[in-house]
């Protein structure tokens, strides 16, 4: 019979540790320069595993090894400079030894008793990008609101979706309730409605950008009144992801303030851009909103998973979510005196996330994001003036931040093939999407490493494919 698990000894662990750092430290030196896509065949990755699991233990030489022989042929490199397709999911290394620290800690956050710091350290600097991010002072943790990291947006919408339900349970059954979003929204807030047990996610019609028609909008609610339906909430979006529209806000909130309803702000990608002044505008009437989130995971160097919620009140939220079975009572919570996260979403465990978003702000500064961000805009710019400059091509839609959206003259089935072509070419990765039967290429300059080299030598692959 075999004796107790053997552990790493401190020095093993140690050196094992440096290893890996350097391994991680090469990685990310080198990444530009592999395929971006992986190119395996499915299942080919499974077929280098045993079929059982191991019985007795492998040294830390094979699973080394493995890393490199079985893990990296089936990696789609997100952090390499010539990514450029969906969004950014950016990394940075304040962010990565941040990881590691709060893994070494294995802080379960659940209450503020369980680990002060997680807690306090989250709420301080949530707090900071309300200020970073010209958000109401209201939402601060010293105010009616405040701010809770979930895992992502998705989880954040379906979140401010079970409120919305909770905060309109009087007025009739769920099935009956209606949730208004633009026909460009995420499909999450549909998924989202499914897992509230909604009864309708209502897709409104989009102007000439893309954004929100508020009379359509205002139209589609009248209706379902009159039909005996609930309409309960509003999700607008700053920055959809198909083409980074922004729904209007202010507008929107007249509907929603005069029928009573939720409204959730979705700006999980362009939710960075606002720690830059310039565009605030396009996030205007926020302060009516009753929910916001955005993702530091995204366009902030922090590595997923790390979304901010913020409500305008925090009552509704914690009413909705907070279940205190006896095992969980504690002296600070019985007083008021903490916050317990626990009650501020679904799971009743969390990491410690706020790590590595502290680590971030402090290492690069307000004014090192915001570099970045102008950095990445300033290239989608030029992008799209050269677009705009080849016959060969348009612009499908206006680019506020970093992503650039565009066809090529010649149709549809060009446009797929163009962006097929530079995919299968291992040089860059796009996304090829559609909208109405318009194929289009979506090209999002946000990763955390990318120059105007990388644009450049992305601009030469689709001339050359072209």
């Amino acid at each position: 019979m075999s004796g107790d698990p053997t552990h790493m000894t401190p020095d093993e662990f140690r050196q094992n540790g440096y290893r890996m750092v350097d391994w991680v430290a090469d990685y990310l030196d080198h990444v530009g320069e592999m395929p971006v896509l992986s190119s395996v065949e499915p299942g080919a990755i499974a077929a280098k595993l045993p079929a059982s699991a191991p019985e007795e233990p492998e040294p830390f030489d094979d699973l080394l090894r493995d890393l490199d022989e079985v893990v990296m042929p089936g990696i789609t490199h997100w952090q390499s400079p010539n990514w450029f397709a969906y969004f950014p999911a950016n990394s940075s290394p304040p962010s990565v030894l941040a990881e590691l620290a709060s893994a070494g800690l294995g802080v379960q956050g659940m209450l503020w008793s369980t680990s002060p710091a997680a807690t306090e350290i989250e709420t301080r600097v949530l707090d900071w990008l309300v200020d970073l991010m010209g958000l109401p002072e209201s939402w601060k943790s010293t105010g009616p609101g405040g701010g809770v990291i979930q895992m992502s947006a998705s989880d954040a919408t379906h979140t401010a979706l079970v409120v919305a339900r909770h905060q309109n349970r009087h007025r009739g059954p769920a099935e009956d309730m209606v949730v208004y979003v633009s026909n460009q929204a995420h499909s999450s807030i549909e998924k989202g409605c499914t897992v509230a047990g909604i009864g309708h996610c209502r897709k409104i019609d989009v102007d000439s950008e893309f954004a929100m028609d508020v009379d359509a909008l205002r139209t589609a609610v009248e209706a379902d009144r009159a039909a005996g339906l609930i309409p309960i909430s509003v999700v607008s979006a700053i920055g959809t992801t198909g083409t980074t529209a922004c729904d209007p806000i202010d507008a929107v909130a007249d509907v929603v303030e005069e029928y009573g309803m939720w409204h959730h702000v979705d700006a999980a990608y362009a939710g960075t851009a606002m720690i830059c002044e310039e565009f605030r505008p396009l996030q205007e009437g926020v302060a009516r909103a009753d929910s916001y989130t955005f993702n530091p995971h995204k366009w902030m160097m922090v590595n997923f998973d790390c979304n901010v919620l913020w409500v305008a009140d925090r009552a509704p939220l914690i009413d909705t979510l907070s279940i205190l079975p006896p095992y969980l009572k504690n002296e600070a919570s019985e007083a008021g005196a903490v916050i317990d996260y626990r009650d501020w979403h679904v799971p009743l465990g969390r990491r410690f996330r706020a790590l590595k978003l502290w680590w971030v702000i402090r290492s690069y500064g307000a004014s090192g994001i915001r570099s970045m961000v102008r950095r990445h805009v300033e290239l989608a710019d030029d992008l799209a003036a050269r677009i705009e400059d080849d016959r060969r091509f348009e612009l499908f839609a206006p680019h506020p931040f970093g992503l650039v959206c565009f066809t090529r003259v010649d149709g549809h089935d060009a446009t797929r093939s163009l962006g097929d072509a530079i995919n299968q070419s291992g040089r860059a990765a796009v996304t090829v999407s559609e909208i109405d039967g318009v194929a289009f290429i979506r090209v999002s300059i946000g990763q955390t490493t990318t120059t105007s080299a990388h644009v450049d030598a992305l601009w030469t692959l689709i001339d050359d494919l072209s």
